[in-house]
C-alpha cells in the first residue's frame, strides 16, 4: 500500500493530502469545516474525492478527528467542536469515497507521525504534548500508539495538577492546561503586566498599552527582547509544564518527549526552560535516567502524514 490520503480535522479547516511511505505530502487540499456536523463529513469525503483524482491509485483514508475516536478506530465517540457524538465516521467515509478508512484522534496522528518520521524517530517509546490554547498529546509505548482499552489514552492536558483548582473547558478544575498553555501564557502576561506597568512596559508597547488584551506573540516578542517580565511569563509555563512531563516520566518512562503546537514556535525560549524544569521534577534525582527533551520537527503537516500513515496499520 504505498499512497494513502491522510486527513487533518480542525475546528475551522479540514487538510487534506496524499502520502507516500517515507511519509512524504505529494499533494494537499484544504476546505473550510462546515458549521453543520453532517456536511463537515461530506466535505471530507470532497477533499478526498479531489485528491484521488490527481492519485487514483490511492489505496486507504486516514482521518484524524478532534475529540474521543473509540478502539476500533472508526467511532467519533465526542469531538465539542464539531458537534459529533458517537458519529460513525469511518462508515460514513468509505460509503462516500469508495476506500478502507480508519480513523483516529488528531493528536494521536500527529504523535505518530513525529514517531515515524520526525524528531523522535529514533525511539522506541515517546510522549508527545502539543502546547496551544490548550495541552494535547500522543503516547508510543514500544513502537505502538497506546490507545487505552477505550481507545481515548492521551488526554494529558487534562490531568488533574491542582485541587480545585481553575475551571477547565472540560468541566474539571485544575486541569494542567490551564496552566501549562498558551491560554495561560496569555494569562501570565497579561496579570503581570497590569499589576507592574513598568516592568512589563514592553509587553505593553507591543499592544497600544492594554495589559487585558496582550497576546502570546507579544509576550514572546518582549522575550526574544530580553524583558525580564516577559522571560517571567515564559519560566512560569516551563515550570507547569516540567511538572507534568516529570510526572508523565514516572508513568510511562518514554526515551524522549516531543513539544509542538504553536507555543512550541518559540524555539529554545520554550525548550530551555522546559528541560530544566522536568529534570527538577523528576522523581529519583540523579539516579532516574532522564529523557530527551526536543522540539517537534513535522509542523503542520504532522496531522496528515501520521493520519495516512496510520491508515496502512
Amino acid at each position: 500500500m504505498a499512497l494513502t490520503i491522510g486527513v487533518d480535522v480542525g475546528g475551522t479547516k479540514i487538510a487534506a493530502g496524499v502520502v507516500d511511505e517515507n511519509g512524504e505530502i505529494l499533494a494537499r487540499t484544504r476546505v473550510p469545516t462546515p458549521a453543520d456536523p453532517q456536511w463537515a463529513v461530506d466535505a471530507i469525503a470532497q477533499a478526498v474525492r479531489e485528491l484521488r483524482e490527481k492519485y487514483p491509485e490511492v489505496a486507504a483514508v486516514g482521518v484524524g478527528a478532534p475529540g474521543f475516536v473509540d478502539r476500533d478506530r472508526s467511532t467519533v465517540i465526542f469531538a465539542p467542536n464539531i458537534a459529533w457524538e458517537n458519529e460513525p465516521l469511518k462508515s460514513r467515509i468509505e460509503e462516500l469515497t469508495g476506500l478502507g478508512a480508519v480513523v483516529e484522534n488528531d493528536a494521536n496522528c500527529a504523535a505518530w507521525a513525529e514517531f515515524r518520521f520526525g524528531a523522535a524517530a529514533a525511539h522506541s517509546d515517546m510522549v508527545l504534548i502539543t502546547v496551544g490554547t490548550g495541552i494535547g498529546g500522543g503516547i508510543v509505548l514500544d513502537g505502538r500508539l497506546h490507545r487505552g482499552r477505550f481507545g481515548v489514552a492521551g488526554e494529558i492536558g487534562h490531568l488533574n495538577m491542582v485541587p480545585d483548582g481553575l475551571p477547565c473547558g472540560c468541566g474539571g478544575k485544575g486541569c494542567w492546561e490551564q496552566y501549562g498553555s498558551g491560554r495561560a501564557l496569555r494569562r501570565y502576561g497579561r496579570e503581570k503586566a497590569a499589576a507592574d506597568p513598568i516592568a512589563g512596559k514592553r509587553m505593553l508597547e507591543l499592544n497600544d498599552d492594554v495589559a487585558e488584551t496582550i497576546r502570546g506573540i507579544h509576550i514572546t516578542e518582549a522575550a526574544q527582547d530580553g524583558d525580564p517580565l516577559a522571560l517571567e511569563c515564559y519560566d512560569e509555563l516551563a515550570d507547569w509544564l516540567g511538572r507534568g512531563m516529570a510526572d508523565l516520566a514516572a508513568l510511562f518512562d518514554p526515551g524522549v518527549f516531543v513539544l509542538g503546537g504553536g507555543v512550541s514556535d518559540s524555539g529554545r525560549l520554550l525548550l530551555d526552560p522546559v528541560a530544566k524544569a522536568y529534570e527538577t521534577y523528576l522523581t529519583g534525582g540523579v539516579h532516574r535516567p532522564r529523557a530527551e527533551v526536543v522540539l517537534a520537527s513535522m509542523g503542520s503537516a504532522a496531522g496528515i502524514v501520521g493520519a495516512g500513515d496510520l491508515a496502512r496499520i
